[in-house]
């Protein structure tokens, strides 16, 4: 059952046929119904017509007369099914007798299934016991006797009965029918009501069929524009108007085309930073090996890996801050959030960072001003990567003897980090392009990627950046870290300074 079409059809045609069926056999019990409701009325309208005819003072020359006609009209039927023209297939295979009240046969036809009413079994039509005799006078043969409708079995034959009471005459007319003919018109008659309803069922299945296939034709559409994009193609579906079932699954298969072509982005600008950046460093860790190798002495030896040693300190660091920008491209990252104590991270940061400094000469100094609160949600990973990268292109942009002023502003639903160095500074032309991979400005060794780091986790944290002239002549950076939902209280009695200075 892999198939919606199949599935459609086999669901609305068994529903269809089911709902048909019950209608046919509803109608068809119906329509035979009505057709035995049809043939009473005839057996009762002819035992009528023959009370009219006869009466008890008709001689006999008249009744036999009249028995005669009753012959030749009844008699005429067996002319049905024949190729008859005074014969008609639904006409009434009938029979009749007329009894005086004492039981005595005043005239039968030679279709009538008895000559007499004693061949009659007659309690199927008393309707109460007869009569005790009186005074030794005779009880009527008919006493007890009721009119109306009776099935019985006469001979080899099932018939439909009709007896009516002529109390004016004191005359019983018997009308009957046989039931198997009776039964074999009334069933024809029906089932010529249901060729209509068969005949369409094909019909209506044809037309069930088609309306299917029509209403599955945007699918099938879409399936053959799906087959017919080349397997490298990743543009977005462009479909005409389709149904509103449809907008979903297009809606879903182009955004998962827009992450499938965000996804190999990230890869392919990976690969290209890894390409630009490690073709250089590899280079030269060749040169410098082949030159260890090559040395003539042990001093030139020592000194070649002294360079070599410094060599692959840098290109490890440029492979940490490769894989660190793949990992903070938009969509990739995931973001382990959590309220954390910005002061404490500041702190716990620079003191890793204060050696670097202090090898330049340089005085790193931190200072904290507004309310005792400094936790907001971050990712606490992320932030430490942030200021590692801040303060180290600071320190190392900043000439010896220079300063780094790390400073944090604590506000009602916000923390401000700026970090501001006394080198040389970046022009306002070109602040626009140093959050870019690779940039380089001054004569700092640098892969160029730490603010392009920077920018990945701001952007992240819905954070907001902004460069401008430090008080101390070089660059500030600041950065605007909104708390989040889930803030909590500093606990008191956090330091508000921590300063480290070269002796």
């Amino acid at each position: 059952m892999n198939s919606i079409r199949r599935r459609i059809l086999l669901l609305v045609l068994g529903l269809l046929g089911l709902t048909l069926s019950f209608i046919s056999y509803w109608s068809y019990s119906d329509a035979r119904h009505e057709v035995e409701e049809v043939f009473d009325a005839e057996l009762l309208q002819t035992a009528r017509l023959v009370a009219g005819l006869i009466g008890r003072d008709m001689g006999l020359a008249e009744r036999l007369a009249l028995q005669a006609t009753l012959d030749e009209a009844i008699g005429g039927q067996a002319g049905v099914g024949q190729g008859g023209i005074d014969a008609h297939e639904y006409e009434g295979k009938l029979g009749v007798l007329v009894m005086d009240g004492q039981g005595a046969t005043l005239l039968h036809s030679v279709s009538s299934p008895v000559s007499s009413f004693a061949q009659l079994p007659l309690a199927q039509f008393r309707q109460a016991a007869p009569p005790q005799p009186v005074s030794g006078a005779a009880v009527p043969a008919l006493a007890g006797v009721a009119a109306g409708f009776r099935d019985v079995e006469l001979g080899q034959h099932d018939w439909r009965l009709f007896l009516l009471h002529d109390q004016t005459d004191d005359l019983w007319i018997l009308v009957g029918e046989r039931t198997d003919v009776r039964g074999e018109l009334a069933a024809k008659i029906a089932w010529r009501s249901l060729v209509p309803d068969l005949l369409g069922l094909p019909l209506v299945a044809l037309l069930v069929w088609l309306a299917v296939g029509w209403g599955l034709s945007p699918l099938e559409g879409m399936v053959r524009l799906l087959k017919s994009r080349a397997p490298d193609s990743l543009l977005p579906l462009v479909v005409g108007p389709v149904p509103i079932e449809l907008d979903p699954m297009v809606a879903s298969i182009n955004r998962l085309l827009v992450h499938v072509n965000e996804l190999l982005a990230r890869e392919r600008r990976f690969l290209a930073y890894a390409a630009h950046e490690l073709r250089t460093p590899l280079a030269v860790l060749r040169i410098q090996v082949h030159n260890a190798a090559q040395a003539p002495d042990a001093a030139d030896r020592s000194e070649a890996l002294k360079q070599l040693d410094s060599s692959v300190l840098r290109t490890t660091r440029v492979v940490e801050q490769l894989l660190t920008l793949a990992r903070l491209e938009p969509g990739a990252a995931e973001l382990d959030l959590q309220v954390i104590n910005m002061l404490v991270r500041v702190r716990e940061q620079l003191a890793e960072l204060t050696p670097l400094a202090l090898g330049r000469q340089q005085e790193l100094t931190l200072e904290a001003s507004g309310p005792e609160d400094w936790h907001l949600l971050a990712d606490a990973h992320c932030v430490d990567v942030l200021l590692q990268n801040l303060v180290s292109n600071a320190v190392q942009h900043t000439p010896e003897g220079g300063q780094v002023l790390v400073s944090l502003l604590a506000e009602s639903d916000a923390v401000t980090l700026c970090v501001q160095d006394s080198g040389p500074g970046v022009p306002a032309e070109l602040r626009g392009q140093v959050f870019e991979p690779f940039f380089r400005q001054g004569p700092a060794q640098g892969a160029g990627l730490g603010l392009a780091i920077v920018a990945r986790i701001v952007e992240l944290h819905f954070a907001r950046i902004s460069l401008g002239d430090s008080t101390q002549g070089g660059l500030q950076v600041c950065v605007r870290w909104p708390r989040g939902a889930a803030v909590r209280p500093a606990p008191a009695g956090v330091a508000q300074s921590f300063t480290a200075g070269a002796t």
